[in-house]
């Protein structure tokens, strides 16, 4: 019997998400889209994440830099309109909250009122904490991100696995224990040794949520499309694939396509007809409109 929640519970909340510390484990998914999301808050996931990742999974961008504040709202009112129980995170994009606090919060505040969003996510430790804190002042739950953090690929020059030295581990505890403290009720942990993220979880009193650092976090998450085999291009090593949608959609498409060449789609069972005798009038009458037919040379 699966471990996931019933869907027809009541809607999860980020305080509930806080108190389940050290229990049963969080299950997550990223979702972009009113189909994606209903079928992932009907499998009774506890929370979706409206990724940033829809740059490059939906979009089709190199990175996750370029995507707006703009289009992560459109995408999160999407999923808003599909979930009903599910905790739904908005994940704040590069360049609208890394200057100020001040952006931070407005653009958090456009994700509740415009989006439809119950918490937000901000990538980032210790330089990052203030801007947590007031986000969460200003009574919006937040959600820490640390690690391999995509929004600093160009610091980081490329997805690399952090904290891998004893100096780089001790700084990301830090990271961690500074955004617990700014107020954030959970925080990810990403491309990070399983060793190093087991002590992060032990020494935190909020949930940790996994995706590439282990099993012992108190949740995991993956991004949808990688989940379900719908990707192009290299895939991280974290990544488990429990379906090849890829594969299934390409053969229905070259179906499609083989049937409209052969004239075998639309069959007569998916076509509509006329009323018995309608077209026998209606042929009577066609005939007696056409022109007649010309001399033949």
């Amino acid at each position: 019997m699966s471990h996931i929640s019933a869907p027809q519970g009541k809607k999860i909340t980020a305080p509930q998400l806080r108190a389940r510390k050290g229990g049963q484990p969080i299950v997550a998914l990223t979702a972009y889209d009113y189909p994606t999301a209903r079928l992932v808050d009907e499998a009774g996931f506890d929370f979706i994440l409206v990724g940033d990742s829809l740059a490059q999974t939906v979009l089709g961008y190199d990175s996750t830099l370029p995507i707006t504040l703009d289009e992560m709202i459109a995408a999160t009112r999407a999923v808003k309109r599909g979930v009903k129980r599910a905790l739904i995170v908005g994940d704040m994009p590069f360049g609208y909250y890394q200057d100020s606090a001040e952006r931070g919060v407005a653009s958090a505040i456009r994700f509740i009122k415009e989006g439809g969003a119950e918490a937000v996510k901000i990538e980032g430790g210790r330089k990052r904490a203030h801007i947590l804190r007031a986000i969460v002042e200003a009574e919006i739950p937040v959600m820490g991100h640390i690690g391999l953090t995509p929004q600093s690929l160009l610091q980081m020059g490329g997805y690399r696995v952090q904290g891998k030295t004893m100096e780089a581990a001790k700084e990301l505890i830090e990271d961690a224990l500074a955004l617990e403290g700014a107020g954030a009720f959970a925080v990810v942990l990403e491309g990070m040794p399983k060793e190093l993220s087991r002590i992060i979880t032990e020494r935190l009193s909020i949930p940790t949520i996994g995706i590439g650092a282990g099993v012992e976090c108190d949740g995991q998450i993956l991004v949808f499309t990688d989940l379900i085999g719908l990707t192009f291009g290299h895939t991280a090593k974290f990544v488990r694939q429990y379906a090849d949608v890829k594969t299934v959609i390409a053969s229905a498409l070259k179906q499609y396509a083989d049937d409209v060449t052969a004239r075998r789609f639309p069959a007569d069972e998916e076509s509509y007809a006329l009323p018995e005798g309608t077209i026998v009038n209606l042929e009577e009458e066609h005939s007696q409109s056409m022109p007649p037919l010309g001399p033949i040379n």
